[in-house]
């Protein structure tokens, strides 16, 4: 072997933790800020993963695969624990701790994240002013455009309803799917009717895996909202975001609305 050489392990050849813990380039001397960084890109890594997820689940359903779909809602389920679990280093910041690094981040903000914004169009939380900020990311924001363009996971489940024979409507099926979702009482009333039949059947634990998975980013969003509220209180968010305000208006909505409001007429 020649002076100079270098080898590696196959762990790294196959995970790249080397590059992985060479990332972090914290720009303040508080402490507190690797904690912060370690935290962000950690989230970032389980966004990739669930939206890695929810775009499998959606090309089953589209293949009417619900074996398939399932099994990758349910590890979904697992990996938005995990993601929620992320918040834990940093739910107790106060103010003062956040700001000694908070100047950091300079224009940054996690409403910039692509990866968390694929999330949101995957769960039908569709705008094209969201990619706004991504213009200067040719890749990202062509993989942001494309997302737009697709269905959303709750799209597809709708179009699975519809091929077996429940009566979605045309309109929601033919809907623009670059535009949010909105909720519709006719989805209501054939999610009214498939909780109202065998507690076994297949498409009643589609809908209670769903649920979860929409419990579960209302968690995800409500622990956003505390945190903040916690380390920053109403003030201006990172990168001119409006912060606590936005993220209140975001925890008020629910994932797959119509399985929620569906259970009331059952």
């Amino acid at each position: 072997m020649s002076i100079g050489s270098t080898t590696t392990t196959p762990y790294e050849d196959y995970v790249k933790a080397s590059v992985l813990t060479h990332l972090q380039q914290p720009l303040s001397d508080d402490p507190g800020e690797m904690a912060f960084l370690v935290t962000t890109q950690v989230m970032e890594l389980w966004f990739t993963v669930i939206v890695h997820e929810w775009t499998t689940a959606a090309e089953a359903l589209r293949r009417d695969e619900l074996t398939v779909a399932m099994d990758a809602l349910r590890r979904s389920m697992y990996e938005l624990e995990a993601l929620n679990a992320s918040w834990k280093p940093l739910a107790r910041l106060t103010p003062e701790q956040f700001n000694a690094y908070r100047d950091a981040l300079g224009e940054g903000s996690g409403f910039q994240s692509a990866m968390y914004r694929r999330m949101e169009f995957l769960l039908g939380e569709k705008s094209a002013s969201m990619l706004v900020p991504h213009r200067g990311a040719p890749r990202e924001y062509a993989e942001l455009e494309k997302a737009l363009q697709e269905p959303s996971l709750w799209d597809e489940v709708l179009r699975l309803l519809a091929h077996r024979g429940y009566a979605i409507p045309e309109a929601v099926l033919q809907r623009d799917p670059a535009l949010r979702y909105e909720p519709d009482a006719a989805v209501e009333a054939v999610w009214a009717e498939i909780y109202a039949g065998p507690q076994e059947s297949e498409l009643v634990r589609l809908g209670e895996a769903l649920t979860d998975v929409g419990e579960l980013v209302w968690r995800w969003r409500n622990d956003h909202l505390v945190a903040t509220r916690r380390a920053m209180g109403s003030k201006m968010g990172t990168g001119g975001s409006a912060g606590v305000a936005w993220l209140e208006k975001r925890a008020r909505k629910n994932v797959f609305p119509e399985l929620w409001t569906a259970r009331s007429h059952v």
